[in-house]
């Protein structure tokens, strides 16, 4: 099961399944493209706290492109408890 910690949103798990599915690096508007009902805004506002919590890693600051890392991955399986994420 995958936690939701105080700093997560409900769009967060969805923002971490497109990176996952793209399985390479891809900018905000790639997912915005292939994310429902999640703004681009809201995409680009969350990436950067994704990042912060590890989850999700800058590849190309110039071009925007990010991706997933292995302990996104692990969240998105389930292996992460919520001290996990949480900051110490």
């Amino acid at each position: 099961m995958r936690p939701l910690v105080s700093w997560m949103t409900k769009s967060d798990p969805a923002i971490l399944e497109i990176f996952e599915k793209a399985g390479i690096a891809i900018p905000p508007a790639v997912a915005e493209f292939n994310l429902e009902g999640v703004s681009k805004s809201t995409i680009t506002r969350r990436l950067p706290v994704l990042v912060d919590h590890g989850l999700l890693e800058q590849v190309d600051e110039e071009r925007g492109y990010y991706q997933i890392t292995d302990q996104g991955r692990a969240y998105l399986e389930g292996e992460l408890e919520k001290d996990d994420l949480e900051p110490s």
